[in-house]
């Protein structure tokens, strides 16, 4: 096993890329396409289910079992709900979006044949000259959020004239903001912070002529915001799952920064004991700055692959967010170490010699979790997953 060098330049100009391709959830055969773009650059082999989730594969020794590293493509969004009679629009969030978040952010529409409009979703009391303090008192929900298109429209009639329907689609601008600090914000860093980091690692394994001990599957969801995520791409020779995504970063959460959290539990409940020890140990192993944390109101790819009854070892690596769903800033620091972890877990064998087959005896099953010790990593003589 070896630490491999990632690319930073490599990493920022596919994350924005990735930004600037519009992807709510629903409407992501564009950034798909781009994906499938980069996978071929790097000459990765992969494979599409019918609505566009891509399964790329970098093949290891042993061709099962096998592992996988989820990220996902798909973001919030919105949709037209109806047409009102002021020639505004009202509109519904697409994923668990605060409306808070969304006011003033500049949209495109998305009508029938090609044509797509651009707008700004406003409160309906937007002005203080005209409302004064009620701008203020006037609760933020989506049920007080319209959308004011930038077409001359003043009336519902002008509005179907125009050819809006119920249910088009709405992206939201991620207005990306790189620092020299280091610090990226941008609406949308979850998660396509999260696919540049796995396409990173993948890029650093590949150029790097690393042999894989086992396959290892690249998983680009595209459904995570809406709670199927990678429920649909898994198949049975996959033993272990790792889901990429956000880190909280607030009060009361013990996410890293400059560095990787790894998730001990979300709202769907504990992640695998050893794997996620494992992915600690490698983390103290290399002297990757991390953390553990424990989210409550969470849920990942990873949640999803179990809902769907998937019996497989599950783990959830996390990039530092600020105002994760708002307007989020990360850092380069966090988004590397988190490449920097993948490549490392790729490198590794399967944890246990049972797990290479769904059901098996008692053998080899361990005796005792507060007892047990990495032997994969003792092997690299630093010491045991604690």
């Amino acid at each position: 096993m070896k630490p491999i060098n990632i690319d930073l330049d490599y990493t920022r100009s596919t994350l924005l890329e990735l930004l600037h391709t519009p992807s709510p959830t629903g409407m992501t055969d564009a950034v798909v396409q781009l994906c499938c773009n980069k996978l071929e650059e790097l000459d990765i082999e992969y494979e599409l289910t019918r609505r566009g989730a891509i399964r790329a594969t970098l093949p290891g020794a042993v061709h099962s079992p096998d592992r996988a590293i989820a990220a996902h493509l798909d973001t919030l969004g919105a949709m037209v709900k109806n047409l009102k009679e002021n020639g505004r629009l009202e509109v519904v969030p697409v994923g668990t979006w605060p409306a808070r978040s969304a006011e003033g952010a500049r949209v495109s529409t998305y009508a029938d044949h090609g044509r797509h409009f651009r707008g700004t979703l406003l409160p309906l009391k937007a002005s203080g000259h005209v409302f004064n303090e009620g701008v203020d008192e006037q609760p933020a929900n989506w049920q007080n959020l319209e959308l004011r298109l930038d077409q001359p429209v003043h009336s519902r009639a002008d509005l179907e004239a125009l050819g809006i329907h119920p249910g088009d689609f709405i992206s939201v601008d991620p207005q990306p903001e790189f620092l020299d600090n280091g610090f990226w914000v941008s609406r949308f860093l979850d998660d396509k912070a999260g696919v540049a980091a796995l396409l990173a690692a993948a890029k650093g394994v590949v150029e790097g002529g690393v042999e894989l001990p086992m396959d290892c599957h690249l998983l680009f969801t595209i459904s995570e915001e809406t709670g199927v995520g990678a429920s649909h791409i898994l198949h049975g020779d996959i033993a272990e799952l790792i889901a990429v995504d956000n880190g909280t970063i607030a009060p009361g959460q013990n996410t890293s920064e400059y560095g990787v959290t790894i998730a001990m539990q979300d709202s769907s409940g504990p992640f695998d004991f050893y794997l996620s020890r494992r992915l600690a140990g490698l983390c103290e192993t290399f002297g990757i700055n991390h953390s553990r944390d424990v989210f409550r109101f969470y849920r990942s790819d990873a949640a999803a692959a179990l809902e769907a009854g998937n019996d497989i070892r599950t783990a959830l690596v996390c990039f530092a967010l600020d105002s994760s769903h708002g307007y989020e800033r990360t850092h380069q620091k966090s988004v590397l170490a988190v490449a920097r972890l993948l490549s490392l877990y790729m490198q590794t064998d399967t944890l246990f010699e049972r797990d290479k087959h769904a059901m098996g005896p008692l053998r080899d099953f361990p005796e005792d979790q507060a007892d047990w010790e990495d032997k994969e990593l003792d092997s690299e003589g630093q010491g045991a997953v604690t």
